[in-house]
């Protein structure tokens, strides 16, 4: 039996999968939780699993950096360890991946109809893959291309320091460092937080006025949702605003990913927010704040950029590791 993980933030996820004659994963079954309903993910653990339950294989992709095979979760209270998972589970073939490492092995074995290209311009080429997905925080990952296949690389990028590029994204940036006063990273703007921060900065300034019907800071889920909903609907003009603004970050940044790790194979955007923003991603301003690099302009607006569809793609990368 393989036990596949999808531990961020927000949701874990859990799959049971075993492989039928073929060599095809098959789903026993599979159980979403509310990830800061539980103290620890032991927790989770005990209640998916019976207690006849034989584990051949384990592998988690988990929001965190993993070091020596055990993370410290970003934005969880959680410690997970290879080496106890290996005794709970009775199995030595455990693996810990991040979670964007996970989603990037899933990628590279998505169906077509679970991509959509971003770039009408866009050249099929082979070479190293750039991968960004903005969910409860921003994770970027590497598909290092050996000249024969793609090795998965994992990094905490979206940790790295926020760029503003026009006047607008100057004073975001101040307004930023009142509320982050330590560092202000990219994450901070690309998460779901990021949509109450751009909303808030925008009243801040003058731009338009507040909707009564948006909750306060303190419904932060919800609000962060409705800001995003009106604001791809054209219902409110600051949330259009702010629709407008996170999706000129989110592309200037997978940018930025693409010239770091020279992604002439592409870049894959991920995560939960991306396909519910999917029309401002697919609209022309996206491209052009991707592809505004200076001199590197046309090397980037040669680059594949395929859209996520499939929110079970880091699951589905765990659930395949063990696969070769």
């Amino acid at each position: 039996m393989i036990l596949a993980g999808d531990i961020g933030g927000t949701k874990t996820v859990l799959g049971l999968y075993t492989k039928n004659p073929q060599g095809t994963l098959e789903c026993v079954c599979e159980q979403t939780f509310a990830s800061n309903a539980y103290p620890q993910f032991d927790d989770i653990l005990e209640l998916f699993l019976k207690s006849d339950s034989k584990i051949d294989t384990a592998c988690f992709g988990i929001a965190g950096p993993i070091v020596d095979q055990r993370c410290q979760t970003t934005n969880l209270p959680w410690v997970i360890d290879a080496r106890e998972l290996a005794t709970k589970l009775g199995t030595p073939k455990i693996k810990l991946l991040n979670d964007l490492e996970a989603m990037a092995l899933g990628i590279l074995n998505s169906p077509a109809n679970d991509l959509v290209e971003l770039n009408p311009n866009a050249q099929t080429k082979n070479g190293n893959i750039a991968i960004i997905a903005a969910g409860t925080g921003l994770g970027q990952a590497i598909l290092y291309w050996d000249g024969t296949q793609h090795q998965p690389m994992a990094t905490e990028g979206g940790h790295t320091d926020f760029a503003p590029q026009t006047p607008q994204q100057d004073q975001l940036l101040g307004y930023l460092r009142k509320l982050f006063k330590d560092h202000v990273s990219w994450e901070r703007v690309l998460c779901g937080d990021g949509f109450g921060y751009l909303y808030d900065f925008l009243l801040d300034i003058g731009f338009g006025a507040a909707n009564p019907a948006i909750p306060s800071a303190s419904h932060a889920d919800d609000r962060n949702a409705m800001i995003s909903r009106l604001g791809i609907n054209n219902e409110d003009p600051v949330c259009i605003e702010v629709v407008r603004l996170f999706t000129e970050l989110y592309a200037a940044e997978a940018g930025n990913l693409a010239l770091k790790c020279l992604s002439s194979g592409g870049v894959f955007i991920g995560g939960g927010i991306s396909p519910k923003i999917r029309p401002a991603l697919e609209s022309a301003d996206f491209l052009r704040a991707f592809t505004a690099k200076g001199r590197f302009t046309n090397l980037l607006s040669q680059m594949s950029i395929k859209l996520s569809l499939n929110p079970n793609t880091p699951l589905m990368g765990a659930a395949n590791y063990f696969s070769d």
